[in-house]
């Protein structure tokens, strides 16, 4: 259907668009229109201030270190299975104490002092004299890790000879690097694993 042009004006002016129309072909010109009230526009919400995003969580880090000695299984295990025994053959501890329960049972804690005066508090969470074996937890320590679990194993390594294994899994502590973390830990067990091999 063509529209003639004639009617486009009053077409548009019955439009949503309130808008002055005239006549077209020499008519008078019509009075504008009034434009329609309008509601006022509602205030634009104000924009969602979006929260920041959540700090990812530390990854769990591992650490392991082994030794060969030239002693017996068994021998190893009396030194290094005595949870209040570290001071007696790592040379960054000078004192070992137990602060909590009996030595060598589950639940006991042990502070250890070292040489520079700071000071560790460790839980032992497990000890299997058979397996020679043996469990700890951090309890306190200015070291930037958290979550830390650690085990010594000793095994026999064939005729009079014995292998201790001495890792650990944790999280660095905020603002410390992983590998960081990992260099210190794995420094600590070399440290005293170099010094049962002399």
């Amino acid at each position: 259907m063509v529209m003639n042009h004639k009617w486009l004006p009053v077409v548009l002016c019955a439009g949503v668009f309130a808008v002055a129309c005239s006549k077209k072909d020499g008519d008078a010109s019509a009075p504008a229109t009034e434009p329609a009230p309008t509601a006022e526009a509602p205030a634009a919400p104000a924009a969602d201030i979006a929260p920041a995003p959540a700090e990812a969580p530390a990854e769990t880090l591992t650490v392991s270190k082994e030794a060969s000695l030239s002693m017996s299984a068994a021998d190893l295990w009396k030194k290094v299975g005595d949870f209040n025994g570290l001071n007696t053959w790592h040379p960054a501890i000078a004192k070992s104490e137990i602060v909590k329960g009996a030595n060598n049972e589950v639940g006991a804690h042990r502070k250890l002092t070292l040489g520079d005066g700071a000071v560790i508090v460790e839980e032992l969470a497990a000890r299997d004299e058979a397996g020679m074996t043996l469990t700890y937890t951090i309890v306190e320590s200015p070291l930037p890790v958290t979550d830390y679990k650690s085990t010594i194993t000793v095994t026999a390594d064939g005729d009079g000879k014995s292998k201790i294994t001495w890792g650990s899994t944790f999280k660095p502590a905020a603002g410390t690097e992983p590998a960081k973390a990992q260099e210190l830990i794995g420094g600590i067990y070399q440290g005293g694993l170099d010094n049962l091999a002399k």
